[in-house]
């Protein structure tokens, strides 16, 4: 007979710790690598998107920092981080800043629900540990 377990709570805290960490390092290298194409495609300053990919990349290294040993401190502090970013995200959408194109619009809407699902995920996963 096998039986399955379901992963420790601290478990489902570092996955979705670490898998923000390497969502944000990809998104930052995106931003730094391709900022041109990027801000040809999202209407966006390419110097905006390259400030942003650095601080993307310093921001993934600190979550997985804190995934490999997540306090509660630091989680809540990394969940109101990704919070505050969902929210600025819209802020940029419906106040026009920086005139995304409609690719853009959408990109950071998209890209403002997945950081809301990782801070969501994150406060859960603290409640449980």
């Amino acid at each position: 007979m096998t039986t399955t377990t379901a992963p420790a709570p601290a478990g489902l805290l570092r996955l979705a710790l670490r898998l923000d960490a390497v969502v944000t390092a990809a998104n930052g290298a995106a931003y730094l690598l391709a900022a041109g194409p990027l801000a040809d495609l999202l209407g966006l300053p390419a110097g905006w998107l390259r400030g942003v990919g650095v601080f993307l990349l310093g921001y993934a290294a600190l979550v997985w920092l804190v995934g490999s040993r997540p306090a509660a401190p630091a989680v809540r502090a990394v969940v109101t981080a990704n919070a505050l970013w969902a929210a600025g995200s819209l802020a940029v959408v419906l106040a026009g800043l920086g005139s995304p194109s409609t690719v853009g619009a959408v990109w950071l809407v998209l890209q403002a629900a997945v950081v809301a699902g990782f801070a969501t995920a994150q406060a859960a996963g603290l409640r449980r540990s």
